[in-house]
C-alpha cells in the first residue's frame, strides 16, 4: 500500500531554524523579543495596514478584535452561516446576536444580495469571513457599511497574499485579523494577527492581548478584563521565517489547484463541482481544495475509498445556523440557508498543503480516477 497522503503538511524551507536557534541561544523564547515586532512590521507591510498587533491564534484576534471595536451585548452582527465556528464564539463572548447570510454557490462566500434586507436598526457591524481561495465580494459590502454607518471586520484567516482586485485581503474594513494555523499559507504552529489602521485601535488591541495591563498606569492594577493572548518570540521567529517565502507559497498553493482542476474536470461528468477559479474581482489562490459531491451518500463513498487509500481528506464547515451549541444558548433562527446547508453536507477538501510533492498530487487524483473509471 502505498503511504500516507495527509489532507495538509506544512512547509519549512526557509530560516525557521536559523530564528528559532536565535531565540534559544539567546534566551529570548516568551512574548518578548526582536522576531515579534519585525514581524508584525512586515507583516502589515505585506498586507498594506499600518498596524499589526501578533496574538496566540485567529480565534484570539477575533476576541479582541470585536471587543477592540466596540461591539457590545444586544448588538447585531451580520455574518456568513458558512464558516469556522471561531468568528461565531467570539459575538457569543461579546453577548452579540448573529444574523446569518447564506452563501453563493459558486464562490461559497456570503452572498452579498442578502445583507441588506437583515440590517435593522440594532445592526452595528458586518463580519466578513473569506472562504477556501476566493475572497467575498468586499465593495458591495463596504458600500452597505458606509450606507447604514456600520462597523467591518474582515476575517482573511484563510487569504494569505490573496487580493481583491489590487488590494490584498485583510486590509479591507475597520479591522481585519489572519490565523498562522499549521494549515495556513504562512503558519507558526498556533497564532494570529490583528490588523488595522487606527493607531488608537491598535493601542487598544495591545493592551486586550496582554491582560488588559495599562500602559501608563501601576503595574497589576487593572480597569477591564483581557486575555493572556499574546504569540511568542519563536512563534515570532517562525512567522518571519514564513513570511519571506510567502510568493513562492502562493505560487505553490496555485500549482497543485490547478494540477486538481486539469486532472479532475471530469468529476464534473458524475455531478461534482469543483472550486471557482476566478471571478471578476480574484483569482483562486486554492487555499485547500474543495469539491461538492452531488449528494451526501456520494461524498461519504468518495471519502471511505479515500481513506482506505491512505488519501486524508476533511468535511466542509457545519452551518452556524445549525449548531447545537448555539441552539443550546437559546437562538433559535428556523430561516433556510439551502446554499451553505449544501456545502456543509456535501462539501469536503483533498490534500492540498504546501508541503505535497508531485507524486503525492498524482497518487490522489490517480485515486479517485480508479474510482469512477
Amino acid at each position: 500500500m502505498s503511504p500516507p497522503v495527509s489532507v495538509n503538511t506544512p512547509l519549512f524551507n526557509g530560516n525557521e531554524k536559523k530564528y528559532l536557534n536565535e531565540c534559544i541561544d539567546t534566551g529570548w523564547i516568551s512574548s518578548e523579543g526582536s522576531f515579534i515586532k519585525r514581524f508584525e512590521t512586515q507583516f502589515s507591510e505585506f498586507v498594506n495596514r499600518k498596524f499589526g498587533i501578533a496574538v496566540s491564534s485567529g480565534s484570539a484576534a477575533l476576541d479582541v478584535a470585536v471587543k477592540a471595536i466596540g461591539i457590545m451585548p444586544g448588538d447585531e452582527v451580520i455574518m456568513p452561516t458558512f464558516t469556522i465556528i471561531s468568528p461565531l464564539l467570539s459575538l457569543i463572548k461579546a453577548g452579540a446576536v448573529p444574523v446569518f447570510i447564506d452563501s453563493e454557490p459558486d464562490t461559497w462566500n456570503m452572498d452579498t444580495s442578502q445583507i441588506e434586507a437583515k440590517i435593522t436598526a440594532k445592526t452595528k457591524a458586518i463580519l466578513i469571513v473569506h472562504i477556501f481561495g476566493l475572497p467575498a465580494n468586499i465593495d458591495v459590502i463596504l458600500q452597505l457599511a458606509k450606507k447604514h454607518n456600520l462597523l467591518v471586520i474582515e476575517d482573511a484567516a484563510e487569504m494569505h497574499g490573496q487580493k481583491f482586485l489590487d488590494e490584498k485581503c485583510g486590509s479591507f474594513g475597520d479591522i481585519s485579523i489572519f490565523s498562522f494555523y499549521a494549515n495556513k499559507n504562512i503558519t507558526t504552529g498556533e497564532g494570529g494577527m490583528i490588523m488595522c489602521n487606527d493607531e488608537k485601535l491598535a493601542e487598544n488591541c495591545k493592551k486586550l492581548r496582554n491582560l488588559a495591563f495599562e500602559p501608563e498606569m501601576q503595574r497589576f492594577v487593572h480597569y477591564e478584563s483581557g486575555w493572556n493572548y499574546r504569540m511568542t518570540n519563536m512563534q515570532g521567529a517562525v512567522g518571519l521565517a514564513q513570511l519571506e517565502q510567502i510568493e513562492q507559497f502562493i505560487e505553490k498553493k496555485k500549482h497543485v489547484g490547478q494540477f486538481y482542476q486539469n486532472e479532475l474536470g471530469f468529476l464534473k461528468n458524475f455531478g461534482f463541482k469543483l472550486p471557482l477559479s476566478e471571478t471578476g474581482y480574484a483569482k483562486n489562490i486554492y487555499w485547500v481544495f474543495g469539491l461538492i459531491a452531488p449528494n451526501e451518500k456520494e461524498k461519504e463513498r468518495l471519502t471511505k475509498f479515500l481513506h482506505h487509500k491512505q488519501i486524508g481528506t476533511r468535511p466542509f464547515f457545519w452551518c452556524m445556523h445549525e449548531q447545537p451549541l448555539l441552539k443550546s444558548l437559546g437562538y433559535s433562527d428556523n430561516l433556510k440557508y439551502p446554499v451553505a446547508e449544501n456545502l456543509a453536507r456535501c462539501g469536503m477538501y483533498i490534500p492540498s498543503g504546501l508541503g505535497i510533492s508531485e507524486i503525492e498530487l498524482k497518487v490522489v487524483t490517480d485515486a479517485i480516477k480508479s474510482l469512477y473509471a
